[in-house]
């Protein structure tokens, strides 16, 4: 049974958030309410735009990103038109994030206790030991084997599934509100991605974290989260809770999207199903002339 959700100030708040690079549109008119605790999940295709809407969040987006709309208010506060001082203040208590590819994640060249000693710069009050403390009490918590002895390693030193502890380790460490994953499963095999999404439904459940997953993967979505978020071409198309929207999507762009699963096709069939986009493109400039 899901987690039932407290009607409380959301840890997310997006209203008819644009993106554009030279005019080009990236992210247009996207809504988008995360509640404290809660798991929802972004589909789509790669240039959907899930990674853009996802950095815009931490203020991660290039110089050349024009960021326009009503609100972009995380944690309570709203970073629509904000500077990068605005950002940084949020990242860490407020946001943090997981990238796809936990190998490009940390430095090659620190010991791990090194660097993620460095992200705690703001508790002036700590200690370096205390520091070390509360990173071993991390690795303890996303489940890494001799914790103590993990932070005289380098980043090379341990496997990928490893290596992405380390990472959320690095981002519960700043005790977020809302954990931002991006594909955090894709670089990782079957075993260690189970261990991964077992995790993050812990720290839902035992520290009440908010968790944002990007994924391709349809099957991670529909075991972990409790609403999901359909993207195409930058829009959000379709959203609402998992059981929903998998047992009865109505959008044509999200039914062919589960059609292109490969656990949902028939078998049998002796040619892959595609995405007809040009026949979604003229639906949607009818319904935009109507």
């Amino acid at each position: 049974m899901r987690k039932a959700q407290q009607k409380t100030q959301p840890v997310l708040e997006i209203e008819e958030l644009s993106i554009s690079y030279a005019g080009r549109p990236a992210v247009s008119n996207v809504d988008l309410t995360i509640q404290p605790g809660e798991i929802v999940g972004i589909i789509g295709e790669s240039g959907s735009g899930k990674s853009t809407l996802a950095h815009s969040i931490l203020g991660l987006l290039p110089p050349s990103a024009a960021v326009t709309g009503k609100s972009l208010s995380l944690a309570g506060t709203n970073l629509l038109g904000a500077g990068g001082s605005a950002f940084r203040s949020v990242r860490g208590p407020g946001a943090a994030m997981v990238f796809q590819n936990p190998m490009t994640t940390f430095s090659p060249l620190h010991r791990l206790g090194d660097q993620l000693t460095e992200l705690l710069w703001r508790e002036t009050n700590l200690s370096k030991e205390e520091k070390r403390e509360r990173i071993v009490a991390v690795f303890k918590q996303v489940g890494l084997s001799n914790p103590v002895g993990r932070l005289s390693n380098y980043p090379f030193e341990l496997s990928g599934g490893m290596l992405q502890r380390v990472a959320i380790a690095a981002a519960l460490m700043m005790r977020p509100s809302l954990l931002i994953a991006d594909e955090p499963t894709t670089a990782l095999d079957v075993t260690m991605e189970a261990q991964i999404l077992h995790l993050m439904r812990e720290l839902r459940t035992e520290a009440g974290v908010a968790v944002l997953m990007i994924s391709h993967h349809l099957g991670v979505i529909a075991e972990i989260c409790d609403r999901v978020v359909v993207m195409y071409a930058g829009r959000v198309v379709e959203q609402g809770s998992v059981e929903a929207i998998f047992a009865q999507p109505t959008h044509p762009y999200t039914k062919a999207l589960f059609a292109c699963e490969p656990a949902l096709i028939a078998p049998g069939l002796h040619r892959m199903p595609v995405i007809d986009h040009e026949a979604l493109r003229t639906a949607r400039e009818g319904r935009n002339m109507a």
